[in-house]
């Protein structure tokens, strides 16, 4: 579909110019009108296209779906600072500041597309994770090991992921930002204790 520029002159977006603006007007029709609404007729509308340009490019609608969060879920930076504590703490700080919206948002807007694909938050959140990236309290606990501040021992997934579950867990149940306090208690007297180490404030040097 033609737009004009400033001056009048004709123009046409195609490639990457055309997918941005068709998962960027998805991202606006997810957010008012929730999965139900998220059809190819109401994104192309509001995009400025034809239904066939969505379809040649993501032949189902889950396909539109996972283009256009994958647009707007930017992988989070993964703090080095040297503790695990504070990386921990650094970490969910930024989830918290970052991702309380989008997390409620997307857990409401897209009940309907976890009950019809029987999937899950945490089957959507690892196919947006770039293939070659670790989750990022993952990370956390190799950098920890590497530096001798962890033995390395098997630990559950389940475990090293906990500080970020219940985040999630307390933003969902609020619906809201998650207060600091809380943050720090669920590292130090949850995760910490769990990986092994000693409470806050009995560590040599923190």
């Amino acid at each position: 579909m033609s737009e004009r520029r400033a001056e009048g002159t004709p123009t046409r977006r195609r490639g990457t110019a055309l997918e941005n603006a068709i998962t960027d007007a998805a991202w606006e029709v997810l957010v008012e009108q929730g999965y139900n609404g998220f059809t190819y007729e109401a994104v192309a509308a509001r995009a400025g296209t034809s239904k066939p340009v969505l379809y040649r490019r993501w032949p189902q609608r889950a396909d539109l779906l996972i283009a256009t969060l994958t647009r707007h879920w930017r992988p989070l930076d993964i703090p080095d600072t040297g503790s695990l504590r504070q990386d921990a703490l650094t970490l969910l700080r930024t989830v918290n500041a970052e991702r309380a919206r989008t997390v409620i948002l997307m857990r409401i807007q897209l009940a309907d597309y976890f009950r019809e694909t029987g999937t899950n938050f945490s089957d959507l959140r690892s196919r947006l994770r770039p293939s070659d990236r670790r989750a990022p309290f993952a990370t956390l606990v190799d950098r920890a090991i590497e530096r001798g501040e962890l033995a390395d021992v098997p630990r559950p997934e389940r475990v090293v992921n906990l500080p970020f579950d219940l985040v999630r867990h307390d933003m969902l149940m609020t619906m809201g930002a998650v207060p600091d306090e809380a943050i720090v208690e669920i590292v130090d007297a949850v995760w910490l204790p769990l990986l092994g180490l000693p409470p806050h404030g009995e560590q040599a040097g923190r």
